[in-house]
């Protein structure tokens, strides 16, 4: 490690390290990123999981906050080769029936619900139109709005359980639908604030689809790389912090870390009270993923899924719900609700000629060893019949695989921390900045800060601002729209 005195060195590389470190280096402060694996990236770093040729996003795999980032909207980071695809579909919803409800455009999304078009295109359309006014509300820490009307407008509904807010609808098709964007929450929908990832997602879907980096996630985490170096940034990787007694002389320090990773390196200074906080943090539900090199594209039934970069699998929101239930209750549900990804549709450079991959998970008690291949290759089966007789090869990451690839992601807890709404607001501590811990300098940058999990970068963007202003007396280089 190196021995000189930084302005600042932030501890882990993934997408919010990487915001934080560049953030900082823009106001011309000296900075030094350190990183424990050899590459960088975090969750955002792409492999040859199964055979040769065949590159698979190993965490994060489709970037609709990515894209729609107010903070990485403001870097050149197409300067550095990251190129996004963008499917005509964002997501794909199959049913049992053989049909299947879309997210893509407003138009198209309220076309694939039938009876219920109308009522979608009301719930919708007015919070599309004023995204771009409430997007960086959405995406921060708690805070009085800058348009509080629109804010309060999409709070209505947000704060619902998805349960709740489905009844607006009338038919399955949209009910489904719903339930498959909520569930990315990683909760039982019947918790409040489930609404809100379902809107978020639906919203992206709706102004700018759900893309995907050509060549793999990595694409995303090179590029940010390559421009916190071009600024004059330093990265050091292969160096894994386990004390803050490791890090050279700083005035600030941000950790990409979690409560858990937090109190191992620096709980002997942090005060009693903070430390107490931390152990009461919670985290959420794992994930079992599987990854597959496939002879031929996955054949799903409904003809829309070819088209999407993104396929739902769980049929009904009574059974999505039923089985995000039971697995938040430290069960395993027999039909889990499973995402996945076929990104190959899109990018021929991530598979030999003519092969393609896929890429899926589903969630799983936190800390489970539970394999569940097969229950994930039979929810692909049922809406894919023939699919297993194309795969080649498969990879597997249980949580605890999942938690030593990213010792951020507690249990397979990839969210950094449950996102329900008692720690909405309060992740990871009650505090009047979530950012800083109890030391003096010390800061946190990581998922288990407002906004919470997802690649935007935007709890990097708001450590990196609190540090600035704390210990620099400088400002943050603005966010898009500001």
């Amino acid at each position: 490690m190196s021995n000189p005195s930084y302005d600042a060195v932030v501890v882990g590389s993934g997408p919010n390290g990487l915001a934080a470190a560049i953030v900082l280096q823009q106001t011309g402060l000296s900075v030094l990123l350190l990183e424990g694996k050899k590459e960088i990236g975090g969750g955002l770093r792409t492999a040859e999981l199964t055979l040769p040729g065949f590159r698979h996003d190993i965490c994060s795999a489709i970037h609709p906050l990515a894209a729609a980032s107010p903070f990485f909207q403001t870097l050149p980071l197409a300067q550095y080769g990251l190129e996004y695809i963008t499917p005509p579909v964002a997501a794909a919803h199959p049913f049992d029936d053989g049909t299947a409800a879309v997210a893509a455009s407003l138009a198209d999304t309220a076309r694939s619900l039938g009876a219920d078009a109308n009522a979608y295109q009301e719930l919708l359309g007015p919070l599309v139109a004023r995204w771009p006014g409430i997007a960086n509300d959405v995406l921060a820490p708690l805070h009085f709005p800058k348009h509080p009307i629109d804010m309060a407008r999409f709070g209505l509904s947000a704060l619902l359980p998805a349960t709740t807010l489905a009844r607006r609808f009338a038919g399955e098709k949209a009910k489904g639908l719903l339930a498959g964007m909520a569930a990315h929450a990683i909760q039982p929908l019947s918790n409040l604030t489930t609404s809100a990832i379902a809107l978020v997602l639906l919203i992206a879907a709706h102004r700018g689809g759900w893309p995907m980096p050509r060549g793999g996630s990595q694409a995303i985490a090179d590029a940010l790389a390559a421009h916190f170096v071009a600024l004059g940034g330093r990265i050091e990787t292969g160096t894994y912090v386990r004390s803050l007694a490791q890090l050279p002389s700083a005035k600030a320090v941000l950790l990409d870390v979690t409560p858990a990773q937090l109190l191992q390196m620096a709980g002997h200074s942090l005060s009693s009270i903070y430390q107490w906080q931390l152990r009461r943090y919670r985290y959420g539900m794992g994930v079992f993923k599987v990854d597959w090199a496939l002879a031929e594209p996955t054949p799903f039934t409904a003809p829309e899924c070819a088209q999407a970069g993104t396929v739902h699998l769980g049929n009904t929101l009574k059974e999505i719900a039923a089985s995000e239930r039971v697995t938040a209750r430290g069960q395993h549900a027999a039909k889990p609700f499973v995402l996945l990804a076929q990104q190959t549709l899109f990018d021929a450079t991530r598979a030999p000629a003519g092969r393609h991959t896929a890429w899926a998970y589903c969630h799983v008690p936190n800390g489970s060893r539970v394999d569940m291949a097969t229950a994930i290759e039979g929810q692909v089966e049922r809406f894919a019949p023939g699919f297993r007789e194309r795969i080649l090869a498969r990879h597997t990451f249980d949580t605890a695989q999942m938690e030593d690839y990213n010792p951020n992601y507690v249990g397979g807890d990839i969210n950094g921390g449950l996102l329900d709404i008692g720690q909405l607001f309060t992740r990871p501590a009650l505090r009047a900045s979530p950012y800083r811990t109890s030391q003096s300098g010390l800061y946190l940058c990581s998922s288990a800060t407002p906004p919470g999990g997802g690649v935007h970068g935007m709890c990097g963007y708001y450590a990196a601002r609190r540090a600035l202003r704390d210990v620099f007396r400088l400002p943050a280089p603005p966010l898009q729209g500001e």
